[in-house]
């Protein structure tokens, strides 16, 4: 059978059996964006990436690399998916069409989204997110005319996107209890002569016992010298005895994720080790109390680097004390909707939920990394991991 009597046979007995959600969640999820739409004269959403689909049909795969889109209209939603994804598309989403494609034929995806789109004026584009196609826009520009799209629908879809729902949160808190699980797990066997793979490994094992999904990014291990060296990750590296070993681990669940670094030395802490961890704790706490609602994430910024900026000069930091997190794929996840950081005039509210990524390093040395991810209350950024601050020391 070809794809499409694959995905009729698949419907009669399988059709959103894997809903992530109940429909009310969906529903309440659409009613915003289409209110926003409205209020900014967009009379179609064109979404392309993978967790913005997720958002507002449950539609999810491990194969986010082909093209995959959504449109969003005030009376439809249109899921336009490759062959090989027409069974999870039938399993995961709620929409009210499927455009189905030939995998190896791309030039079958340009015609039927024109055809979707025609009848709407404006249209929004996310033109800064995951999967959009310069071949697919140009194509739909040539026939429908380029005046008709406007870049703003990934920041209209972002507003919504960043306040988490109560079932949102709960996913939130089931992530960071298996995040934990793994961080625990993967701490117990730092040991002078393990390797660093050896400790992804064990960390990567307990989440996937514990219930984690395929994770948005792996466990991310490091050791010695190279902790000191932003976004490198496991390869072998035997830990030698008083190195401190980093830890970054997020596991995903209904594709939520809540990270947590921690970091272990296998042995005893240098003073400059601990007094780098106390620093990180007391940039965390002063974060936390500046993430109120109605403040800025540029206040809260601000805030933090005053700790700082005694030590700025011994010890490199990104800049970006914390982003938004929520459901997400790989390569990252990282959700996009907002970052803590100088410059960022948008204002806190209630639910939203930032990983604080609190490393601090030194380059060629070593570093020290601790982080929580926090929901904002009226009393501030309060921690969905558990975190204690503290070095752990194995050994």
């Amino acid at each position: 059978m070809d794809h499409r009597a694959y995905r009729h046979a698949l419907a009669t007995t399988r059709q959103g059996s894997e809903l992530p959600f109940p429909p009310d969640e969906f529903e309440r999820r659409r009613f915003e964006v289409r209110r926003r739409m409205r209020e900014r004269g967009i009379e179609a959403l064109l979404l392309t990436d993978p967790a913005d689909l997720y958002y507002l049909t449950g539609y999810h795969t491990f194969e986010v690399s082909v093209h995959a889109c959504l449109v969003v209209t005030g009376e439809r939603l249109v899921l336009q998916v490759p062959s090989i994804e027409t069974g999870p598309a039938v399993v995961t989403a709620m929409v009210d069409e499927m455009l189905g494609y030939r995998w190896e034929s791309f030039d079958e995806v340009v015609e039927p989204l024109a055809e979707t789109l025609s009848p709407h004026g404006v249209i929004g584009l996310d033109t800064f997110g995951a999967g959009l196609r310069f071949g697919v826009i140009r194509e739909l520009q040539a026939r429908l005319g380029a005046s008709r799209f406007r870049d703003d629908g990934g920041e209209l879809l972002d507003r919504v996107r960043i306040v988490k729902s109560p079932a949102e949160l709960e996913c939130l808190r089931e992530s960071a209890r298996i995040t934990s699980l793994g961080l625990g797990a993967a701490e117990s066997i730092i040991a002078p002569g393990v390797t660093d793979s050896d400790v992804a490994a064990e960390g990567a094992r307990a989440m996937l016992a514990a219930g984690s999904e395929f994770m948005s990014l792996q466990p991310i291990v490091t050791s010695g010298h190279r902790t000191g060296t932003i976004h490198v990750n496991h390869k072998r590296r035997t830990i030698a005895p008083g190195e401190p070993v980093f830890l970054e681990f997020g596991s995903a669940f209904q594709r939520y994720t809540a990270p947590m670094m921690r970091t272990a030395v296998a042995g005893d802490p240098s003073r400059d080790m601990l007094a780098l961890g106390d620093l990180c704790r007391e940039i965390g706490e002063v974060l936390c109390a500046a993430m109120r609602p109605g403040n800025t994430f540029d206040e809260a910024a601000r805030a933090a680097e005053a700790v700082l900026v005694p030590h700025g000069e011994q010890v490199f930091f990104s800049g970006v004390f914390g982003y938004a997190v929520g459901a997400q794929f790989p390569p990252s996840w990282v959700e996009g909707t907002g970052f803590i950081a100088r410059g960022q005039m948008h204002v806190f509210e209630s639910d939203m939920v930032f990983h604080l990524p609190l490393c601090l390093r030194r380059p060629g040395e070593w570093g020290i990394g601790l982080s929580d991810t926090v929901r904002i209350t009226p009393e501030g950024g309060v921690a969905l991991t558990d975190n204690d601050w503290r070095l752990v020391t194995p050994c």
